[in-house]
């Protein structure tokens, strides 16, 4: 399976051979000249980013930061001439993944690269009774007939799944669902579990989605 790689450099030329690079190590790849186009193409279907710090619109820290906001989990490598521990400590804490500084060989970053879209993984099959979610596709299957979720509702069921019928406190499943500093409302998790139950039930699945009120929610 050849993974996605948003490439985000706005030096032309660097770019050219980071993309003719990164598909001759059997990646596909998606360009982006700034942050604003980054945001915009940092989607479900990229597997990660390498992401420049100095970007001519803005920090490539702020970037990563958007990015992590707007709900893209896959991992983020940062590049950049700055090597010093304080900027590494700061890229971490923007949500980046990896800190490679310039010049670099081609070959270590793809190998990181391939390590961090590994570890981002998650397992290939997770089940529950009569559901089995596939990692993969990020598709439920109720009793041999597929059911579409879209990330967000995947990453809800998956925690419920994995709680082996015990209460997920709602925190925690903002935490499965949402990526750390999302602003996320009471109300907003409510309609994402509605529409969980809705798809089970019409799913004919003898599973749904329990509340315990003042805690949290069960896959009963």
């Amino acid at each position: 399976m050849r993974h996605t790689i948003l490439v985000v450099e706005d030096d032309h030329a660097l770019r050219d051979v980071l993309m003719r690079g990164l598909r001759d190590e059997d990646f596909d790849t998606v360009p982006a000249p700034d942050g604003a186009t980054a945001l915009r193409l940092a989607t479900d279907d990229v597997a990660a980013a390498v992401l420049d710090v100095g970007l001519p619109d803005a920090d490539g820290r702020d970037v990563c930061q958007a990015m992590r906001a707007n709900g893209f989990l896959s991992p983020v490598i940062f590049l950049t001439a700055r090597h010093r521990l304080p900027d590494r400590l700061a890229g971490f804490s923007a949500g980046g993944d990896d800190y490679l500084p310039k010049p670099f060989h081609l070959a270590e970053l793809a190998a990181r690269l391939r390590a961090a879209v590994k570890r981002a993984a998650p397992p290939a099959t997770v089940t529950a009774g009569d559901l089995a979610l596939d990692a993969v596709r990020h598709v439920l299957s109720v009793r041999g007939g597929q059911v579409d979720l879209t990330p967000t509702e995947f990453r809800i069921l998956a925690a419920l799944m994995a709680a082996s019928g015990g209460i997920v406190r709602r925190r925690e499943l903002v935490r499965a669902g949402w990526p750390e500093g999302a602003r996320v409302h009471d109300n907003t998790l409510d309609q994402y579990l509605t529409r969980l139950r809705r798809k089970l039930r019409e799913a004919g699945s003898d599973r749904t989605i329990g509340t315990a009120r003042g805690i949290g929610h069960r896959l009963s």
